[in-house]
């Protein structure tokens, strides 16, 4: 049984899916604040999948969790990721991110659980002092999100010290697309990430995509962004989960490309695929957006095997053939 934290959110969810397709039995833990349960009742179609809606705030929801289910091992997705939220509300992020985390590695001590894949982010590095990063880049976060994450990784250190808690942190770059046959996909409200705001645009005539700084330090003058495939991403999981099962050490890996897009380069690519003119409105930088972010990811292929499949031009046409059908249901509301 592998518990699923955050399971009925955007990647968790991905990830249960993976899990099910390789035939796990997948327990998803969630307070549904910013996912749903219309993608949970999806995932019970595919597999052995069981639902408690709980917060990890609230230790007696976990301890209720762990009194109904034998878990084996934790994937670890549930926290809040609004980085400019976390910048005006720190205290919302500090305590749920890190005081939930905390009220779950107790639990997993309590109940003998001795390993747990965790959702970092490349937010732990700040501003970049290289490109491409590796794992070796120094880790200054620029924002309480990014701090929770490098918090919760500390932690993970010490409790494998003390108490021999395995833990593997995979640091996501920026993940993209959705489920191959439309089953699963981003579902935020509001929306904040680039692909699915631009999608978004082409659904009704006075959607405009609004483009955030063109004065940026690189060809083309936009950001320059590292895309990751949500489905391979999800695989990297699977490949954290068995490395610490067959007795792997703790462990950090960045998963992203090794490539990197830029804002426009994004943008055309949406027109592409869409084979719509999406109407553009330029805008002035946003605060905190770093010129250029782009992964090395020599480490994760190497040590767990992990291979993306999947390019840019894939995950906006999966993310595209998603927003269809997620246009369509909340149509039909």
């Amino acid at each position: 049984m592998i518990l699923v934290t955050g399971g009925a959110g955007y990647i968790g969810s991905h990830c249960v899916m993976a899990l099910l397709d390789k035939g796990f039995e997948v327990v998803i833990f969630d307070n549904l604040s910013t996912g749903h349960i219309e993608t949970v009742e999806t995932l019970k179609k595919y597999g052995n999948v069981h639902f408690i809606q709980g917060d990890l705030q609230n230790i007696k929801d976990i301890q209720n969790l762990f009194n109904q289910y034998s878990v084996d091992a934790v994937i670890h997705f549930a926290a809040f990721s609004q980085v400019g939220e976390s910048v005006k509300n720190p205290q919302k992020y500090y305590m749920n991110n890190v005081g939930g985390t905390l009220n779950l590695l107790s639990a997993m001590l309590e109940n003998d659980v001795k390993y747990i894949v965790f959702s970092s982010t490349a937010a732990t590095y700040g501003e970049p002092e290289y490109i491409p990063i590796d794992e070796n880049h120094p880790q200054n976060p620029i924002n309480p999100y990014g701090q929770t994450k490098l918090m919760i990784e500390k932690i993970m250190d010490d409790y494998d010290k003390a108490y021999g808690l395995k833990s593997v942190r995979l640091r996501y770059f920026n993940v993209a697309g959705a489920d191959s046959l439309s089953r699963v996909g981003e579902w935020h409200d509001p929306e904040t990430h680039l692909i699915p705001n631009i999608l978004k645009s082409t659904f009704g005539e006075d959607k405009v995509f609004k483009l955030f700084g063109t004065d940026y330090p690189t060809n083309d003058g936009t950001c320059i962004r590292d895309y990751i495939n949500v489905e391979d991403l999800a695989q990297a999981h699977l490949l954290a989960l068995n490395y610490l099962q067959n007795g792997g050490k703790t462990n950090f890996f960045n998963l992203g490309t090794n490539d990197g897009n830029s804002n426009k380069e994004v943008f055309a690519a949406c027109e592409k695929v869409t084979g719509k003119n999406i109407p553009l409105e330029i805008c002035p930088r946003r605060e905190g957006d770093p010129a250029s972010l782009v992964a090395e990811n020599t480490k994760a292929k190497t040590t767990l095997g992990w291979n993306p499949k999947n390019n840019l031009e894939d995950s906006i046409q999966k993310a595209y053939a998603w927003e269809k059908v997620l246009n369509e249901r909340l149509i039909n509301v």
